[in-house]
């Protein structure tokens, strides 16, 4: 599947969409073959798709294990852009609901920065870097903090 994200917009609403729905393919067309990622959870950077598609491959299948669809919302959010390149740093929440009853089950909030860069008049995401901010007594991720 090929997307062509003309705006820098056209990105964030694909990420919503696709972890919604759970499509890994529809996941990584938004990230350039030669992306850099910084993650919070499980493998801290990976560096290709090939890597990445299995850590995402992974976190779909957990929601479909646990029967959950998880809603994304874009927060706090600055885009900065160029021609060619392009700043995203934002709050993402992460809400977790039932998929038969709706029911909201957690949530969760992250930053996140997005570095991006145009090929052939598309935006890809070429470096993510989420991050949570942590409790210096417990050593722990704060996940909700505002």
């Amino acid at each position: 599947m090929t997307h062509v994200f003309s705006k820098v917009q056209d990105v964030l609403e694909i990420y919503k969409t696709a972890v919604y729905e759970k499509d890994v393919e529809k996941f990584l067309s938004m990230y350039a073959p030669e992306m850099h990622i910084y993650d919070c959870w499980g493998k801290w950077e990976v560096k290709d798709l090939f890597s990445w598609k299995k850590n995402v491959a992974e976190w779909f299948n957990g929601l479909n294990e646990d029967g959950v669809l998880l809603k994304v919302d874009f927060r706090d959010l600055v885009v900065e852009e160029d021609a060619n390149l392009a700043i995203v740093y934002c709050t993402v929440t992460f809400t977790a609901h039932k998929e038969e009853a709706g029911e909201q089950l957690r949530q969760m909030t992250n930053r996140f920065t997005y570095g991006l860069k145009k090929v052939n008049e598309s935006w890809f995401i070429a470096h993510e870097h989420s991050s949570l901010p942590i409790n210096i007594e417990t050593g722990k991720g704060i996940f909700n903090m505002k």
